[in-house]
């Protein structure tokens, strides 16, 4: 059994080296085992300055078929993203030169189509918070490696969601108008960029009209995992969707407390 199979379905803290990647800013292919998996022709970017911890995902990740780059640092981060826009970056709050939100704002700016999720530690609330405010995701250490590729799976499918639909006519719901394309939303003549998980979540209510939608189907749509413990995220998605559309009219959104959310 080669280590990454070993560390499928493990709790993930600080773990062995098993040596191989290094963590500033080396890159690698897909290789290992597996075929045809959720990493298929998607590449992601692994910013961690611990390199045991750097070792491991960019390992378990290889074995599932993702092209890897590895840095350890912000200025190392925004040098490979430069040459390689990733599909998916992976992000620790603290680095040696940097913090990690002011990196995923500079990311988001570069590559507004790269997904980006952050490794936060679990008692830590305000990196949470942080990583809900310029991420799509957030992954809480000590990780399961299971739950990281599944957590990297749904975000590419959520920003993959319109790669598909280049042909489809824009989405409208009263004054609202998405872009499938490129997660714009469009109200009197006024735009706002969403990140690819707002966009999934507005997606997702305008889907389902004006209907209440409870949270755990919201979880279970549009972060396509259950997220039982870590429920909050749709409130704190919720609030950021709420700001951006209701700078552009009057208040959409509504909530049903205790039930869920719909549109106005």
């Amino acid at each position: 059994m080669s280590h990454a199979e070993g560390q499928q379905g493990t709790d993930v803290g600080v773990p062995t080296r098993p040596g191989g990647t290094g963590a500033t800013g080396a890159t690698g292919g897909s290789t290992g085992g597996g075929t045809g998996g959720p990493g298929s022709c998607a590449t992601v970017l692994v910013v961690e300055d611990e390199p045991s911890i750097a070792d491991v995902l960019a390992i378990a990740l290889r074995y599932h078929r993702f092209d890897v780059m590895v840095a350890g640092t912000v200025r190392d981060a925004l040098a490979l993203a430069g040459r390689t826009r990733p599909d998916v970056a992976l992000l620790d709050v603290m680095l040696p030169d940097g913090d990690g939100r002011a990196l995923a704002r500079e990311l988001r700016a570069r590559c507004p189509e790269s997904a980006l999720l952050f490794l936060t530690a679990r008692d830590a609330p305000a990196e949470v918070v942080g990583a809900l405010a310029f991420g799509d995701d957030y992954i809480t250490k000590p990780f399961n490696i299971d739950e990281v590729i599944a957590r990297i799976g749904a975000v590419l499918r959520r920003t993959r969601a319109g790669d598909v639909l280049p042909q489809r006519p824009p989405l409208r719901y009263g004054d609202l108008e998405l872009d499938e394309t490129a997660y714009v939303v469009r109200r009197a003549g006024r735009t706002a960029q969403l990140t690819p998980t707002e966009y999934a979540l507005l997606r997702f209510l305008v889907r389902n009209g004006g209907r209440v939608v409870p949270k755990e189907q919201l979880l279970r749509h549009v972060w396509q995992y259950e997220h039982p413990a870590e429920s909050t995220v749709v409130e704190t998605y919720i609030s950021y969707l709420r700001r951006k559309l209701d700078a552009l009219g009057p208040p959409v959104i509504t909530t049903r407390r205790g039930v869920g959310y719909g549109l106005a």
